[in-house]
């Protein structure tokens, strides 16, 4: 949009409202998402591979309507936020995602490397693919870990490091608020860290704030002097909030860990949401790392975590995103857009 470009966004549910704030000059279009086939337990797994016959429907779908959508407009370029239907053969394509390959339980190990020729296969039919995370050649020091990397010829000629790519933005404000609890993600998963961290946070020093994540409720409540909760926060609301905090304590989801990267923030505890290998693996890595502490849910106890997160680092110091994207239009969009 800085450079002059139409942009029209196809997204859905949250997202579709959350942006329409964000980008009120910009053309929306209703885009159905892929169904989401999330446990109530922490074997996410065996409902995830019963789940894939209507996974490949919904990749069919969604081809089908990306070609619907690009046959009645005249687009020059299509960037698809890992949506792996959407792309085009007569105009750029381009692929947004951190992770070249998966990371599964060891049981099945040989599954991670099949996913990097599955990968391949779809990253065949676009003309790059776009990795928001800093390289793993650099230093050791990628923030996506191992997900970033691939074993595939094809993968690694189409790949472009971005660097984080993150929505929130430094600000210069005091940090004076002692924690800030984030609850997110999928039910019934969110619910019940919801139930466990009701019960500890009071047991913190100092002043905290909870975000339940909640978007269809709308309250605010005191559970005493010192700890507020929220059903749910604007995004502007969130990322002051970020910005004022000493402490995080959120699931270990990839774009909060850009967030915090991105904020330079420096302690926190990252809890995975159980089942999802993606964040167990990443959660894993920065305790290995040394960067940010991590606890399962179930073995969650506030008090004592805190004082076991004291003694990591936080992540290193990486490019911002202004730079990122700068970098990335240059690079890449403008060879095919420009």
């Amino acid at each position: 949009m800085d450079h002059g470009h139409e942009v029209t966004i196809a997204t859905s549910f949250g997202a579709f409202e959350l942006l329409k704030r964000e980008f009120p000059d910009c053309e929306f279009i209703y885009f159905e998402d892929y169904p989401a086939p999330y446990s109530s337990t922490r074997y996410f797994l065996p409902k995830f591979i019963a789940n894939i016959p209507v996974l490949v429907k919904a990749l069919a779908d969604e081809k089908k309507m990306t070609e619907n959508l690009l046959s009645k407009n005249n687009y020059d370029a299509v960037i698809s936020d890992n949506r792996l239907g959407v792309y085009s053969k007569n105009i750029p394509s381009f692929f947004i995602s951190h992770q070249l390959r998966y990371s599964v339980p060891y049981y099945i190990r040989p599954a991670e490397t099949a996913s990097q020729y599955i990968n391949e296969f779809f990253h065949k039919k676009f003309d790059h693919v776009i990795v928001p995370s800093n390289s793993p050649d650099e230093n050791g020091n990628c923030l996506s870990g191992k997900l970033c990397r691939s074993g595939r010829k094809i993968t690694n000629m189409k790949a472009y490091y971005a660097g984080i790519l993150s929505s929130v933005k430094k600000m210069d404000v005091q940090e004076d608020l002692d924690f800030l609890v984030i609850i997110s993600g999928p039910e019934p998963q969110r619910s019940i860290l919801e139930e466990i961290i009701i019960k500890q946070v009071q047991e913190l020093p100092g002043e905290k704030m909870v975000l339940l994540g909640r978007p269809q409720d709308n309250f605010e409540k005191r559970l005493d002097e010192w700890t507020t909760v929220k059903s749910y926060a604007t995004e502007e609301e969130k990322i002051l909030l970020m910005n004022r905090a000493k402490f995080v304590i959120s699931r270990s989801g990839y774009t909060t860990m850009m967030d915090i990267a991105e904020l330079g923030k420096k302690r926190g505890i990252f809890i995975p949401t159980p089942g999802q290998t993606e964040q167990e693996y990443l959660s894993q890595y920065y305790n290995e790392q040394k960067w940010f502490y991590s606890r399962s849910q179930y073995k969650l106890k506030l008090s004592t975590d805190i004082k076991n997160a004291e003694g990591y680092d936080g992540f290193p110091q990486l490019p911002k995103t202004d730079e990122n994207v700068k970098r990335l239009y240059n690079q890449v969009f403008a060879d095919y857009l420009d």
